[in-house]
């Protein structure tokens, strides 16, 4: 097993151990992880705090220990409408408020458990050192933002402040003794008593928002250089937006639902004619200098970002490839016998390298499809797109993967020709598809990234991007997957939003597409012979798809992006 591969595996099974825990301790039985944030169900869970959320690269197993008994005593002793409904507006009011709320449930850990106990210190403790060592307390708000998080929760929940930083806050504890110490005080006494402790939390909040604002007025008229002042500015207000970002970030779903004229006809999807549909190779679809003049701005958009392409193809090659027997190395002093040499052995009786050993070299014997929504909501996110596909088509290539690059959208807004020829029909009800399929080709497995370099390109090209109907598309992928001869086949779907063709909705019903989606993906995850994941473009995927990750490449294509889509490859591969 390949490093990239154990790093991947351990993840998962620390994101299915944390997971279990949390449903044990807080009785809700839809919890699971995906994607290091807490669903419940299909629906994203809040972050609550930063400290809930450690860092695979960065922390130990008791971090995430830790931080699944604050997320599991989260759900089982906070009322989220309550907490909702008492939520300051102002970024660092809401931030502290969060915490304190955080602080309290995790002070209702019960004392027969001191196991727990001992895990959520562990947490605190480190996430608290690595607020620290990051340089956050190294200006006056950082320090003042600092000491009060160590405050209240040591006063919460009756515990030490961290040891390592206890000397370091005590000016500024001082200073805040007589403005949040009746506050203080009612942390502790009113634990047990959400609405009660909310007032209190609400006061330490709003008095630490004010003197943060007077801290950063102060600092204009003292000796401090103005270029440490701005960047005191900048780092407090970069930590609590950003904070306050994940506390609050909530990713869409895509919205999906039973078809009543599916279900009626027993699922069988129907297609009113496809006399209109067609297969395109990009490179046709657009002039061969548009075509140059887009792939050298692509190529600009790739070498800005310095993507290390050869180190992607080493972690791809690690992924993708599996141990496959290529010969035997003779000469050896221990393993098989080699027959060939006994003879040497009658010659020459001290002679030890009389046996063989089998030769496993790494064989990637897999194809990788990427399909691409081009309907009209992905047009802003083409050139991202592009060159996320781009850069691992020539990863894949330089693993010995093959890959394949598709398209899929509609030859016309509307329906087109094809709602024409139902309109002289007489409008029959419940037509099926409604529209002008159109599915292209960028690359195709048998063609090298450098030759499908000015077709990839036409991705670029705004007017390719019409409607979408995604259910046929799979299908027609799969079935170009399933043709190789490929042992392992995986497909990657990239879009970011729910089927759509309005021609085909108003004539069935609203959910007719997405219906016959979810019905395609299931049986060919049933067949077994292609894995089929998700990658949602700023959508959460999974009403579609088993295996599914949201990304966000609206500004750049970074390491993070890489990284999640790798983890989604090994996930889906290993079903």
């Amino acid at each position: 097993m390949s490093e990239l591969q154990a790093r991947i595996r351990q993840e998962q099974k620390v994101d299915e151990l944390c997971a279990g825990l949390v449903r044990a301790v807080s009785g809700e039985r839809d919890l699971h992880f995906r994607g290091r944030r807490l669903h419940r169900g299909r629906a994203p869970l809040p972050w609550y705090a930063p400290h809930l959320h450690p860092s695979p690269e960065a922390d130990d197993f008791g971090s995430f220990r830790g931080a699944a008994d604050g997320l599991a005593l989260r759900l089982r002793c906070s009322d989220a409408d309550l907490h909702r409904s008492l939520m300051p507006e102002d970024a660092v009011e809401r931030f502290l408020f969060e915490l304190l709320e955080q602080f309290r449930v995790e002070a209702l850990a019960p004392g027969s458990m001191p196991g727990m106990v001992r895990n959520l210190r562990h947490r605190h403790e480190a996430w608290s050192l690595d607020f620290h060592d990051s340089g956050n307390t190294e200006t006056a708000r950082g320090l003042l933002l600092y000491a009060v998080i160590q405050i209240c929760r040591a006063r919460a929940c009756g515990q030490q402040v961290v040891e390592q930083t206890e000397d370091m806050l005590e000016a500024t504890r001082f200073g805040l003794a007589p403005l949040i110490g009746n506050a203080l005080a009612g942390l502790r006494r009113d634990r047990h008593d959400q609405r009660a402790y909310a007032h209190h939390a609400l006061d330490i909040a709003r008095t630490v928002a004010r003197l943060l604002e007077e801290a950063g007025g102060d600092s204009d008229a003292s000796t401090t250089p103005p270029d440490d002042k701005a960047e005191d500015t900048q780092r407090l207000s970069s930590l609590i937006l950003q904070m306050d970002r994940e506390i609050d970030e909530q990713v869409d779903i895509a919205s999906s639902g039973r078809s009543r004229v599916l279900d009626d006809a027993a699922g069988a999807y129907r297609v009113f004619t496809t006399a209109y549909d067609r297969e395109h190779a990009a490179a046709t679809l657009a002039r061969r200098a548009l075509l140059v003049e887009y792939r050298e701005r692509l190529d600009r958009r790739i070498a800005a970002q310095g993507v290390n392409v050869a180190r992607l193809a080493r972690e791809l090659r690690a992924l993708l490839a599996e141990p496959e027997r290529d010969g035997w190395d003779g000469g050896q002093e221990e393993g098989h016998i080699d027959g060939r040499r006994l003879a040497q052995l009658v010659a020459s009786p001290t002679e030890r390298r009389l046996f063989r050993t089998e030769r496993q070299e790494p064989i990637a014997h897999c194809v990788v499809g990427f399909l691409i929504d081009c309907s009209g909501s992905m047009k802003a996110q083409a050139e991202s797109v592009a060159m996320m596909v781009d850069v691992f088509a020539r990863a894949l290539e330089q693993a010995g993967v093959a890959s394949e690059i598709l398209g899929y959208t509609t030859g016309a807004w509307n329906g087109g020709r094809a709602r024409r020829d139902w309109m002289r029909a007489g409008s029959p009800a419940h037509p099926g598809r409604l529209n002008e399929r159109s599915h292209i080709v960028f690359k195709d497995a048998e063609t090298p990234w450098r030759r499908a370099r000015p077709a990839i390109a036409a991705l670029l090209k705004a007017d390719l991007f019409r409607e979408g109907i995604d259910g046929e598309a799979v299908d027609w992928a799969c079935d170009r997957l399933a043709a190789r001869d490929e042992e392992r086949r995986l497909l990657l779907v990239v879009s970011d939003g729910s089927p759509m063709d309005s021609a085909t909705e108003l004539a069935n019903d609203a959910h007719y597409l997405d219906h016959h989606l979810r019905d395609v993906v299931a049986r060919r995850e049933q067949g077994g012979r292609i894995a089929i994941a998700g990658i949602g473009v700023g959508l959460d995927l999974s009403p579609y798809y088993r295996y599914s990750q949201v990304i966000d490449i609206e500004s750049t294509v970074g390491a993070a992006v890489w990284r999640d889509v790798l983890a989604l490859m090994a996930t889906a591969l290993r079903r």
